[in-house]
């Protein structure tokens, strides 16, 4: 984490040009980065009360917008030490040769200890008492705070919040849902989730949260592997993840989960689907981020005979 500075400004220097005058200029890398891990940043601030704005401000520079050394060898987007960790780690040359860094599974599970390293240390108690709209605040209090040695560290943070106008994600009350939500949460059935496709455009799959979960939504000629490693996910863990072999072909559109998928749906929408078209229970599952064997034990006597269109399946 202290040696953000040089981070900064050798991603800056060897990738796009960054800085000039007081403060930086904006770059589609760094813009790319924020589209792709916000709704991790917003999903984060509604669970432990950080802004996603300093989040993403955070993330960008440690990691060099995921660039970075070391968030590729282990996943690590904060710079965060092996202080008090017992799980996997990475060497790494920060302001000594060779030091320890904790090491990661996915990005995901990086944001999340980020959140609980900041929630967790008594000494940044102080800023949870701030509201997460004063990102300003936040700011000065993590370099008070000695998150980062550097003292321009708190007017870098701003200056990126303000330039990608990240400060618009720290009013969020929620995150984007593959489920129409605009049903009333009182009527009786469901139908599929459908996906806009002007969100699937872009240099990388945007992350969007569900379900306790995140996921992508898959286009032409993705494989396991390919979102594997643009997530920073073990291939094998996401077909496992999905109830799928590793080597399946995957159709456009559909959802694949970061992580393990959950027992029933939220209980935040109806609790019945109505089968359309040739939908199969395993289709409804991923819809909805369950789990294939859940949502059979949910429907034993549909699942005997198969279903067919119109059917309601229970969610929970």
């Amino acid at each position: 984490m202290k040696r953000f500075f040089l981070s900064w400004l050798t991603f800056s220097l060897t990738l796009l040009p960054t800085i000039a005058g007081p403060g930086p200029k904006w770059n589609q890398t760094f813009q790319n980065y924020f589209d792709k891990y916000k709704d991790i940043a917003i999903a984060e601030m509604l669970k432990y009360g950080i802004p996603a704005s300093i989040t993403l401000a955070q993330a960008v520079l440690e990691s060099a917008a995921g660039q970075s050394e070391l968030s590729q060898k282990g996943n690590n987007h904060f710079g965060i030490k092996c202080h008090g960790w017992d799980g996997r780690t990475v060497y790494h040359d920060d302001d000594f040769r060779g030091e320890c860094f904790r090491a990661y599974d996915s990005v995901i599970e990086s944001y999340e200890d980020h959140s609980r390293f900041l929630r967790n240390r008594p000494r940044y108690n102080s800023l949870f008492s701030l509201a997460t709209t004063d990102y300003r605040g936040w700011a000065h209090g993590l370099k008070r705070a000695g998150y980062a040695t550097n003292p321009a560290y708190a007017q870098r943070l701003i200056d990126i919040i303000e330039l990608y106008k990240l400060y618009q994600y720290d009013i969020m009350t929620g995150t984007s849902r593959p489920i129409d939500l605009s049903q009333a949460q009182n009527k009786k059935i469901g139908t599929t989730p459908r996906m806009d496709r002007s969100q699937m455009v872009g240099p990388a799959h945007t992350i969007r949260r569900y379900n306790e979960n995140y996921y992508i939504v898959a286009r032409a000629g993705d494989t396991f592997e390919t979102i594997g490693k643009e997530v920073g996910v073990s291939y094998r863990k996401l077909a496992q993840y999905n109830e799928r072999d590793r080597n399946d072909i995957l159709s456009e559109g559909e959802f694949i989960w970061l992580k393990k998928k959950q027992h029933q749906a939220p209980q935040d929408r109806s609790r019945f689907h109505r089968v359309q078209n040739a939908e199969s229970l395993y289709d409804i599952s991923q819809s909805y981020g369950i789990q294939l064997r859940y949502l059979i034990a949910m429907n034993r006597d549909l699942a005997a005979r198969g279903v067919k269109v119109g059917d309601q399946v229970r969610l929970y």
